[in-house]
């Protein structure tokens, strides 16, 4: 059923787009004629057959699927829909004369015609924010789990209480393909396909926002999405408006981009016979478990890995393969040039005993004689994680739902509970005395987790701060006082991922183990016989992709967004973040750092969490949401139509009540966590401290999905195009072409030999 209503729709859809011929763009570039095409094709108001439908109980308008793009391949795949809060719609046009002829009625209606939109009309959020249908943030969910393909699917009305515009669009992934006129099969899911999918999506709704047809404002886009859906939210932020992808979304008959004669671009479409410029930017993105970048997912997880001197790989080829890898990403990370500035950053890095104003290297450094590595960029990595778990300590007050437990294993009585300080709950979790309870991972609040800070007066995503330090002093009790980032999870259940990221689950189709992509295998690969099969078709897949695709463009290079953060041509969002689970195997956490550490340089705010305890993409724990997140930098953001207005992170008040289980179900840490907490003025200080090699095999504990050293950490899951058992993946690392190559006298002895 499901395919046949797909199928329906796209020859709707199809009929509905070659009912206006004439729409070309060749190397002479786009005519005035097409780009008129084009633009009356999509502008709403001439689409009769754009149907909207009504919920009472979420107070909301939902635009069934129509075409986001004039020429699109797979048109199941390339729509979009949009769900507008009820309080912007004074009612449906349905015979085109703008005045509204039906207006909310119930569930069941479904009426042809356009908006009929209240400028007027405010509606202020759960956090105090207002907005209204001009101001109004648009959310953009990107879906593409696993980098593959996302059906279209309706809009969901999970922001439409907080006053936002929600998008839901399709995308072709990396499993499609089409039928051409002659009936062959041709490939249609190569990198940058999901993302241009996006991009265009983001064109026809800011372009309807201009005439008129939907609420919302073109300036305040929030890209959102988790895992391979995280990783093109953070893409589609950071490349936001590059002419890079102009190619790709002129190709499918994108609205507002299009070819100049002399092969410049034109980004303009006409309104009300105006020029005006028309963006495929974010303002804002919270990528959750974001799967990027792939270019140096490899050598990043091999690198982690390598910090744990127990870990197990299951060969002794992998292992060197790893060893390999890692040394090639000491060589990456120290060719960036990257800084950062203690003071913001609340770490010492250099050892000096200051939070030092000014730029510190960041780099990796390799003692040849021991095998282990330390530097600027390692006290980051460890700094960063025991900030995390000190923001998760402090939220402990907040936790609704955990059960408590004395040291002999009786649950404790609500008096004695309410009688707990901070002091007594961190040690009762690092002892393991709790249970989490079914709301364990939700409906936790923390202190000072969100507030004004120096950054502009904007948000302090990298930490709160000591009240009682000043500027470039160090806190006296322990090694290292380093507050956490702002809590943070999802604004909505994990459960409701396809709902609100749009499109399928994707089924991964995990090729058996012995390829090259398998995890946990005991033969590095079933289907090369011998280590220069497998060299050649490393070599061969990337001299093709080196090559360039029909544009002259690495597919690869353009999936790496460290490339186009800050990069001349991009107009950079102005604020990422990052959620990942510090205790997830997904991907290395080392490369949300780096993505947080180039944002910064970039001057976008940017932080990287790291949920501790947290798998891929985490839920909410910290009382915040991606709602907060959006309403705080909305109000704090230079120019924005609201004032900044105070938000209280505090959604929940101090727990009283112990919780019921019978038995406690935490980890003991004590091992090798060491916390100190000193309380003063009413508040708490907070030392945590661990090593190195404890928080590497912390994070190693979780990577049953990942083999180091073959092009993906999911053995083929984010690749461009499927593997099989019979087949590997397509290669496409250079980094490990060259460990390969370089390291051929160790390796290759070691490769299948069991």
């Amino acid at each position: 059923m499901k395919k046949i209503t797909a199928a329906l729709l796209a020859l709707a859809m199809l009929l509905g787009m070659t009912a206006v011929a004439g729409a070309e763009t060749s190397n002479n570039g786009t005519t005035a004629e097409a780009r008129a095409v084009i633009e009356s094709a999509l502008n709403l108001a001439n689409n009769p057959d754009q149907a909207w439908t009504y919920s009472a109980e979420a107070d909301a308008w939902t635009l069934s699927i129509v075409s986001a793009v004039y020429n699109p391949v797979i048109p199941e795949e390339e729509g979009v829909s949009v769900c507008v809060p009820g309080a912007y719609v004074i009612g449906i046009d349905t015979d085109g004369d703008g005045v509204a002829d039906v207006t909310a009625g119930n569930d069941a209606d479904t009426v042809n015609g356009g908006l009929v939109i209240d400028y007027d009309a405010e509606v202020t959020s759960t956090h105090g924010q207002v907005y209204t249908a001009a101001t109004a943030p648009v959310i953009l969910n990107t879906g593409a789990a696993g980098y593959g393909n996302s059906s279209n699917t309706l809009a969901s009305s999970t922001y439409a209480a907080e006053g936002y515009i929600n998008v839901s669009c399709g995308n072709r992934g990396k499993q499609d393909s089409y039928t051409d006129e002659d009936g062959n099969a041709v490939y249609t899911g190569d990198a940058p396909s999901c993302l241009a999918d996006q991009k265009a999506a983001a064109r026809f709704v800011k372009y309807n926002i201009l005439l008129g047809n939907l609420p919302g404002s073109v300036d305040y886009w929030v890209s959102t999405g988790g895992s391979g859906g995280g990783a093109h939210a953070v893409m589609f932020a950071a490349t936001s408006n590059h002419p890079d992808f102009y190619d790709y979304q002129i190709e499918v008959g994108a609205v507002g981009v299009y070819r100049n004669a002399d092969g410049s671009y034109d980004i303009t479409v006409t309104i009300d016979g105006e020029q005006v410029s028309l963006s495929d930017g974010a303002w804002g993105c919270v990528g959750y478990s974001p799967i990027t970048s792939l270019y140096e997912a490899d050598m990043a997880m091999a690198f982690e890995y390598s910090l744990d001197s127990d870990y197990a790989f299951s060969t002794e080829f992998q292992r060197a393969l790893a060893g390999a890898l890692s040394l090639e990403y000491m060589e990456h990370v120290n060719a960036q040039g990257w800084t950062v500035d203690e003071s913001d950053l609340q770490a010492d890095l250099d050892g000096d005993g200051l939070w030092a104003t000014g730029d510190i290297p960041v780099t990796i450094e390799y003692d040849e004689e021991t095998g282990s590595y330390s530097g600027t960029y390692l006290d980051l990595y460890r700094a960063k994680f025991a900030a995390n778990l000190e923001n998760y300590l402090r939220g402990l007050d907040y936790a609704s739902g955990w059960t408590w437990f004395d040291a002999d294993g009786n649950a404790l009585s609500d008096e004695d509970f309410a009688a707990m300080t901070l002091a007594d709950k961190v040690q009762a979790f690092l002892e393991g005395r709790y249970d989490k309870g079914s709301s364990g991972r939700g409906g936790m609040g923390g202190r000072g987790m969100m507030g004004p800070s120096g950054m502009n007066g904007r948000m302090d995503f990298m930490g709160g701060g000591r009240p009682d330090l000043a500027d470039g002093e160090m806190p006296d009790f322990a090694d290292g006082d380093f507050p956490g980032d702002m809590g943070g999870g999802r604004g909505f259940d994990n459960g409701a991922v396809a709902e609100n990221s749009a499109g399928d689950e994707l089924d991964v189709g995990t090729p058996e183990a012995g390829t090259t992509q398998a995890s946990g295998s005991a033969t590095d690969s079933q289907n090369y016989a011998t280590y220069d099969d497998m060299l050649a078709a490393y070599a061969a897949d990337i001299a093709g992709i080196e090559a360039g695709d029909a544009y002259g463009k690495n597919i690869v290079d353009l999936y790496n967004p460290l490339n186009y953060i800050g990069a001349e041509g991009t107009e950079n969002p102005t604020w990422m973040v990052l959620l990942c689970g510090a205790a997830e195997g997904d991907i290395s956490m080392l490369n949300s750092l780096n993505l947080e550490i180039a944002a910064e340089l970039a001057g976008i705010e940017t932080t990287a969490e790291w949920q501790w305890d947290g798998g891929h993409v985490p839920s909410e724990i910290f009382g915040s949401s991606l709602a907060l997140r959006v309403d705080y930098m909305y109000g704090y953001e230079e120019g924005a139509a609201a004032e900044p207005i105070e938000i209280d992170v505090l959604d929940s008040e101090r727990q009283t009540e112990n919780g019921t289980a019978e038995s406690a179900t935490g980890t003991d840490l004590t091992d090798w966590v060491h916390v100190e907490v000193t309380e003063y003025d009413g508040d708490y200080g907070m030392a945590v401290d661990f090593s190195l090699e404890d928080i590497a095999a912390y994070r190693t504990a979780a990577a049953s999905k990942a083999t180091p050293g073959f092009d993906v950490i999911d053995y083929g899951q984010e690749d461009y195009v499927f593997g099989d058992s019979d087949t590997d993946a397509r290669h496409w690392s250079e980094w490990v072409l060259k460990a390969l190559e370089e390291n051929r006298e160790i390796l290759e002895p070691l490769f299948n030999a069991g």
